[in-house]
């Protein structure tokens, strides 16, 4: 895909004001922790703040940044568009700053993690290691014990390249996975784009909606998650696992897969998902190339800007091979805890891993040298 146009050298926020027609897009940058003696804005109401932001906007489909701002210049530009009858970017600061509450009852405050069980025989990472049902209930209670918040628990690989499965068995491999965790009181999640599995697990005991189709994948699914009342992931995704990274191309990365979250949070809303209910997840991985995942990772708290939950699953991907030394799924642990890193570092309030253990140290530690700033 295209990469987007060089910044020319920003000015000020007044730079805007010629272009206001067009859709602003505020990314924070300059993050401190909270009560730095700094002018700053908390970020998604964490333990981050922002002291300035990225102003990025759009013409003819071609992003730029049109300005680099403190956030006190931030504030007054917003308030002087909103003076003009423009409340977006207003709106759109206002989401960033605002606390996320709770997710599936897990206060966010400090980020969570999210264990994979993958109960199929083809997952790109894992496919074959929990071959029944007793084999992923007893991964399960691992990731648990290792310090998971969430079981992230599915029947159906969706890596490059992989072909659908028959509901029927994807309710076969799933169904007594999740009744198994949630009788030992895990939050299982069901990781899942068919309406009729959402609703058989969610009957089982599972608490959480993952579906890598952004709740597209299935003409019920938008009804069967309002229903529930069930907080919901919602993924980015282009095209179908079979097809996904046959050249993945972008006007804009980033602002793309914005959009497109966007859009489905809308659809979610006007469905009855509250905003609330509802995480983003960017796709790492899915439909994106070595780059696009890299400027998604590197460029992740525009995304806070959707007022949503944020999670990043990078574990084990394949761009983190291409990055270094073309290493198997299992042999890209250190990779996947740098992509961790960088995504707390940005203010990730959910990270979906396989090796719940070391995330978990590493994550330890981080919070302890950010708390000690």
């Amino acid at each position: 895909g295209r990469r987007p146009c060089t910044p020319r050298s920003p000015g000020g926020a007044d730079e805007l004001n010629p272009i206001a027609h067009a859709k602003p897009y505020i990314e924070p940058t300059g993050l401190v922790p909270v009560g730095a003696p700094l002018d700053a804005l908390p970020l998604a109401g964490g333990r981050l703040a922002f002291t300035a932001a990225r102003l990025w906007v759009r013409e003819d489909a071609a992003a730029r940044v049109a300005s680099v701002v403190p956030v006190a210049e931030l504030q007054r530009w917003c308030a002087a568009r909103h003076g003009d009858g423009d409340p977006r970017p207003g709106a759109v600061l206002d989401r960033l700053g605002e606390a996320r509450q709770s997710f599936a009852g897990l206060d966010l405050a400090n980020p969570r993690l999210m264990g994979i069980v993958n109960v199929t025989p083809d997952s790109f990472s894992d496919g074959g290691d929990q071959p029944d049902a007793a084999a992923a209930i007893a991964h399960g209670e691992r990731l648990l014990a290792e310090g998971a918040d969430i079981v992230d628990v599915g029947g159906e690989s969706t890596r490059p390249g992989a072909r659908p499965v028959s509901e029927a068995e994807e309710r076969r491999r799933v169904l007594p996975v999740v009744e198994g965790l949630a009788a030992k009181g895990a939050t299982v999640s069901i990781d899942t784009r068919r309406a009729g599995v959402m609703r058989a697990a969610l009957a089982a005991g599972a608490r959480v909606v993952n579906d890598v189709t952004a709740l597209t994948g299935d003409a019920d699914s938008l009804a069967a998650v309002a229903e529930s009342g069930a907080p919901v992931v919602l993924m980015h995704m282009a095209g179908e696992p079979g097809t996904m990274q046959d050249d993945p191309t972008y006007d804009d990365a980033v602002l793309d897969i914005y959009d497109a979250l966007e859009a489905r949070i809308a659809a979610c809303v006007a469905a009855g998902i509250a905003r609330a209910r509802i995480a983003i997840d960017p796709g790492i991985g899915f439909a994106k190339s070595m780059r696009h995942n890299a400027e998604l990772i590197a460029r992740l708290t525009l995304f806070h800007g959707l007022g949503c939950a944020l999670v990043l699953g990078a574990s084990r991907k394949s761009f983190i091979a291409r990055l270094s030394r073309d290493e198997p799924p299992k042999a890209r642990l250190a990779g996947s805890l740098a992509a961790a890193l960088a995504g707390l570092e940005r203010g990730a309030q959910i990270l979906r891993v396989h090796d719940v253990g070391e995330s978990r140290q590493a994550l330890s530690v981080w919070r302890a040298l950010r708390d000690a700033c």
